[in-house]
């Protein structure tokens, strides 16, 4: 049992040079094609949790630009930032400009969702 969980930590830890030379391996040994190679290491990857730094957690929110009713725009920015009008139109005006930085998957989303519906481009990063 403590083999396969070693073998198990050895396949997680795999790099991406390395899972293609094991590919080529299966291929050209086992007759097993790389695709299906890929998926096995890439789903046992998954399972043994990977790197954090793999997913991203937070983003940043990017006004790429106003769109045709840049005054809602505007109004949606100064709401959604807390700035003041100035501000969320110089905002708007010099997109493109970071409206959020640092916000979870959802959060960003959301607010997303809310400015192309204003009728702005909308970026996450």
């Amino acid at each position: 049992m403590a083999d396969l969980k070693e073998f198990a930590e050895q396949l997680v830890n795999l790099t991406v040079k390395e899972v293609n030379e094991l590919a080529d391996i299966l291929k050209d040994e086992y007759g097993i094609e790389p695709a299906a190679a890929a998926v096995a290491v890439a789903g046992g990857a998954a399972a043994g949790g990977g790197d954090a730094a793999e997913e991203q957690t937070e983003f940043d929110v990017i006004l790429k630009a106003a769109g045709a009713s840049k005054l809602a725009v505007v109004k949606l920015v100064k709401e959604l930032t807390g700035a003041g009008l100035k501000d969320a139109k110089g905002l708007v005006d010099n997109a493109p400009s970071p409206i959020k930085e640092g916000v979870a998957k959802d959060e960003a989303e959301a607010l997303k969702a809310q400015l192309e519906e204003a009728g702005a481009e909308v970026e996450l990063k």
